[in-house]
């Protein structure tokens, strides 16, 4: 039974539509004179009678404030495709009324159609647009066409394009293919930008800017080149400095002036991993400058609304922390391989990702692209079963996305996408499958509109660091096939997620002081400091889970002299001194040390690829390796230091291991799962966002199965009677804080 807040609620829904009706008569008004509408002084008035400040505060809304007051629902919308039929455009409309879409993202490849020829600007066609859509209560993210310029800026500018890793010169083509450093490009960008600002920036329907599209790849141009050997010199100031970072004494590789630093190539130097490292660091500055190149262009142009750049599912190209300072929101576009594998593990893979992107500002996050349908690029396009789609966007919701947005609304008709699925097909009727399930999706995001703004708050974090992933994957050795670093990250992840906890997946740079425990797999390059906030964090009462392969380097890819964990084997207990890489299909076993305190951890566990033999100081044996020369080692420790504890897990152990070890030390760091005494059926996601008043608690079921599920926490905003949890069905629970 519903409470009366839900009359109240109806009360303020009827009121702020009526307001913003009027507000759009204002604004049509205002905007064009010639329909001359003349009842319009008369509303406006009567409004003005009702809120005096409604206007402004109607403007502050649409800047989409860390607290909105919906979630959006819509996606990427290209009317330029379909200027030739303007019966379409009307038709669009209508169907993202039916779908219940409330937000479009626009521009992201207009740029051919906004600036035909150079200096020559074509607004109109979208201004039109733009209006007719904020008419019709739809608002809109607005792009930078950067992501894909036109044919006559590179056939003009051919130093626009660009070159290799080979030192080719590309041709016109791809989305991507454009140097970040050329000033002709950058300056052409900044230009386009800023005509788009003083045109839109102000108009009530753009709600915040989406800043190019999906950022990604290099350059090695000429250009390039200098401006490497810039950010080189800036950072190590002498060749000195250079060649002691680099370890270029080995191979006699040693540099003699700047001007012979170029960026990592198959038919160059390919040897210095120092190089390679401090080259995808150039690239995510790079790429950062050329960003807020756009951001500075917006500005200038008279615009203050919030920007984002729709970022990618785990991607190795950049450091998306290093770009995050410079975004008032993160965004990213979620695509997974729905049935590739039992849908809890996809679901697992995808929530750590929307966890990452969460984290990266501790804020909710925007899901810009996700996929109705079946995308037309993966290896195979699985059509997503029925129920899929709106439990992926509603996953999304669950992690902290304040939006449930698509690739694409209507599906183009012919080139490299015309068939990636999209809410209106080629066919164009609302009597699809896919259709039906857009709508029932935004019929929920509808009702679930209190969730916007609302944020996660995690007792538990993983670090996961692209820069660490950078080093594991160029260094040589132990194992050149795969470390598994991912794979490792993601057995604490699911082992975390199955016990119902909110989890945060956090970079070096981040604080550790919010946990009460932190997994740090694997991280075997400690960026300046880490080992210190590692130390910190477990003297002051944090329990720590630490990997095998962990404070191996320094950040150049140096190892670290006198021992690893570089600075920590006091923190730990031991000391690492071999590590045994072993083939595919080979597995050891790790079993309870005599006399050990192992708890849960009865029995035996089978491990994989990486075996660590460590020497023991102050550390407690709590299991040892079952085979092979190092039968009886340490595989498993316990290092109480200062307040807090260390376990110290020397091997690349099976799931299955987390999975009976979490609960235990869990339970002694204190950490208390959402669902307080109930057992959590696996394949059942819970995770919980929250306001100053409320903890919302959101439940899915992926297990394939009915769960029976007697929950009674709170109010049930979402979902059917009864504790029978349906495959692929969604609950929200409402509880009030203090009560």
């Amino acid at each position: 039974m519903r409470s009366h807040g839900g009359t109240v609620a109806k009360g303020e829904l009827l009121r702020g539509l009526w307001l913003e009706f009027l507000y759009k008569k204002w604004y049509c008004y205002e905007r064009e004179k010639e329909r001359q509408i003349k009842k319009i002084p008369f509303l406006c008035g009567f409004w003005c009678f009702i809120n005096a400040n409604a206007i402004k505060q109607r403007k502050e809304n649409s800047k989409m404030s860390e607290k909105m007051n919906c979630l959006l629902h819509g996606g990427d919308y290209n009317p330029e495709q379909w200027l030739d039929h303007p019966e379409i455009l009307e038709e669009d409309i209508e169907r993202f009324h039916e779908a219940g879409i409330n937000t479009v993202s626009m521009g992201i490849f207009s740029w051919a159609f906004l600036e035909p020829e150079e200096g020559v600007y074509r607004f109109e066609w979208m201004e039109k647009i733009i209006d007719h859509l904020y008419e019709n209560g739809i608002s809109v993210i607005l792009a930078t066409p950067s992501g894909a310029r036109p044919r006559w800026l590179a056939d003009k500018y051919p130093e626009v394009l660009r070159v290799n890793e080979r030192r080719e010169r590309e041709l016109f083509g791809k989305r991507h293919n454009h140097c970040l450093t050329s000033p002709v490009y950058r300056e052409k960008v900044y230009q386009m930008d800023r005509e788009l600002s003083r045109r839109f920036g102000k108009h009530p329907a753009v709600r915040m800017w989406h800043i190019s599209n999906e950022f990604g790849g290099e350059c090695h141009c000429p250009l390039c080149q200098e401006a490497f050997r810039e950010w080189v010199k800036k950072r190590y100031q002498t060749l000195d400095r250079l060649n002691s970072s680099w370890c270029t004494a080995f191979w006699s590789h040693t540099y003699t002036d700047f001007a012979q630093v170029e960026s990592p190539s198959p038919i160059g130097e390919e040897s210095i991993q120092g190089l390679a490292l401090d080259w995808k660091r150039f690239i995510t500055d790079q790429t950062t400058d050329f960003m807020k190149n756009e951001i500075r262009a917006i500005r200038e142009g008279g615009s203050d609304l919030p920007v984002t750049t729709n970022m990618m599912y785990d991607f190795e190209g950049l450091d998306y922390a290093r770009m995050a300072p410079e975004l008032d929101v993160i965004s990213w576009d979620n695509y997974p391989t729905w049935h590739r594998m039992d849908d809890w593990t996809i679901a697992l893979d995808a929530g750590m990702q929307h966890d990452l992107m969460r984290s990266l500002k501790g804020k909710p996050f925007l899901l810009m692209e996700s996929c109705p349908g079946a995308t037309n690029w993966q290896s195979v396009s699985h059509l997503p079963a029925p129920g899929i789609h709106k439990a992926a966007g509603l996953m999304a919701v669950a992690h902290g996305s304040d939006s449930v947005l698509y690739f694409q609304l209507r599906q183009s008709r012919g080139s490299e996408e015309k068939f990636h699925g999209a809410v209106i097909d080629h066919y164009g009727g609302n009597d699809t499958r896919m259709f039906r399930e857009v709508c029932e999706t935004g019929e929920t995001l509808k009702a679930l509109g209190e969730l916007a703004g609302t944020v996660a708050k995690a007792k538990t974090a993983i670090v996961y660091d692209t820069e660490n992933k950078w080093a594991i994957k160029g260094s040589k050795g132990p194992r050149n096939k795969n470390m598994y670093y991912k794979e490792t990250v993601q057995k604490s992840y699911r082992a975390l997620r199955e016990q119902g906890l909110d989890v945060d997946i956090i970079n070096e740079t981040q604080e550790l002081t919010p946990y009460q425990f932190v997994a740090a797999p694997m991280v075997y390059l400690f960026r300046e400091g880490f080992d210190r906030k590692l130390k910190e964090y477990v003297e002051n009462g944090g329990t720590l889970l630490a990997t095998y392969w962990s404070g191996v380097v320094d950040e150049n890819d140096r190892c670290y002299l006198g021992g690893t964990p570089h600075g920590l084997m006091d923190v730990f207990g031991l000391r690492a001194e071999e590590i045994d890489g072993l083939y595919d299909g080979e597995t050891n076993g790790i079993v309870p040390a005599d006399g050990s305190a192992a708890g849960a951890l009865g029995g035996r566990y089978s491990c994989a690829h990486l075996c660590e033999i460590v020497k023991p100081s102050t550390a407690e044996t709590l299991m040892v390796y079952e085979n092979h020369f190092y039968a009886g080692a340490p595989a498993l420790l316990r290092n109480r230091y200062g307040k807090g504890i260390v376990y110290y897990l020397c091997a690349d152990a099976e799931q299955e291991f987390y999975d009976s070890f979490y609960p235990e030390i869990l339970a002694e760091a204190g950490v208390t799962p959402l669902l307080e005494g109930v057992k959590i059926p696996k394949g059942v996601s819970v995770t919980s966002r929250e306001n100053e008043t409320s903890r919302y608690l959101i439940l899915q079921n992926f297990s394939g199965q009915e769960q029976n599920l007697p929950y009674t926490g709170g109010e049930k905003i979402l979902g059917g009677e009864g504790n029978i949890l349906q495959p692929l069905e969604t609950w929200v629970f409402r509880e009030k804080k203090g009560c």
